[in-house]
């Protein structure tokens, strides 16, 4: 009665709940990457796309990401609630129609969020890196540290693999689980410096306890292009100020956060280090607009994570939850008013 009564209603559709072990079942790093490179290729105003804000509390936040997807269907909002005191987080997003205005899902967004992260990155390291099998180095062996590499694995041919964890039984166990879904030979080494000899690519995806660098610049050889997820957070780093004083582009998915809320970013500007001249968006980067001048110029992406990722992939997801007959439509849901 209550799903039936809400069409004669208003003649929206009932929301879709898309449960995490849904969207396990429905997303493909593939797909993931091209909605991606679709939406970051298409022209985004400003405005579709505005900063995130954060309430904190004792030991806790809440981070709120809203954007107006390209696409024309959807305008979404998520909302991520931690607390460090108790270790625990919940990600949810919801997708409003842009014609009626109904709320047409509601999306655990637990594992969407590795997924976009991911996938975008791999955008930008198919922009950057140079036309070849790739040698990749992998600084993490975390849940985002296979993500990055999964996701780059799925639009690239990779000649090489190296990675580092500070622990051995983690890069041996991410290696032998790599090997299983890819078959690719991923190689565990002793150090981080050890991972980066001679890489096009480095995916750092890792943060010290004591929030001090993984990756230095001194160890950065020309033409690699390294991404940077880590430090979203002005306490958090990830990379040392030399990397980016090294880097001639630095290609941000939010330029303004990544500048002035990220712990390397502001870490970088206090060094006196001139990163303002090479900030650029990675709408920019994809576009054609921003480019690498030489082969030899190294690249950095650096990530906060955006709404526009969410949205987008959010969106692709449910078009696939449509097809297939997958997710629950809730009994109630909002119904939209006459304004």
């Amino acid at each position: 009665m209550g799903i039936t009564h809400h069409l004669a209603a208003t003649g929206v559709p009932p929301t879709l709940f898309i449960s995490d072990a849904d969207v396990e079942q429905l997303a493909d790093w593939a797909s993931a990457v091209q909605a991606l490179r679709q939406a970051y290729a298409s022209d985004v105003d400003p405005a579709m796309l505005p900063p995130r804000s954060m309430a904190r509390g004792n030991g806790l936040w809440l981070r709120a990401l809203t954007a107006v997807s390209p696409s024309g269907g959807h305008l979404g909002c998520k909302l991520i609630s931690a607390s460090m005191t108790h270790r625990r987080a919940s990600y949810l997003i919801s997708l409003f129609d842009q014609t009626t205005m109904g709320l047409t899902a509601l999306i655990d967004g637990n594992r969407i969020t590795g997924i976009r992260t991911a996938a975008t990155a791999a955008v930008a390291v198919d922009t950057a890196a140079p036309r070849r099998p790739l040698r990749v180095a992998v600084i993490g062996s975390g849940f985002e540290a296979r993500g990055l590499l999964l996701a780059l694995a799925s639009v690239r041919a990779l000649a090489a693999v190296q990675v580092f964890s500070p622990t051995p039984a983690s890069r041996e166990r991410f290696a032998a689980d790599m090997h299983s879904q890819t078959s690719l030979e991923v190689v565990p080494v002793a150090s981080a410096q050890d991972a980066v000899q001679g890489a096009d690519v480095v995916l750092c995806a890792a943060r010290s306890r004591d929030e001090s660098p993984v990756l230095r610049g001194e160890w950065l050889e020309p033409g690699m292009t390294v991404v940077s997820i880590g430090s979203t957070l002005p306490e958090q780093r990830e990379v040392d100020e030399q990397v980016l004083a090294r880097a001639h582009l630095i290609v941000a998915d939010m330029v303004e956060e990544v500048a002035h809320d990220t712990g390397d970013l502001l870490a970088a500007r206090r060094a006196d280090v001139d990163v303002s001249s090479k900030l650029v968006s990675l709408s920019d980067f994809v576009s054609g607009k921003a480019v690498r001048q030489n082969a030899a110029d190294i690249v950095v992406y650096k990530s906060v994570g955006s709404a526009l990722q969410d949205v987008v992939t959010a969106e692709m997801l449910l078009a696939r939850a449509r097809e297939q007959g997958v997710g629950t439509p809730l009994a109630h849901s909002i119904v939209p008013v006459s304004k």
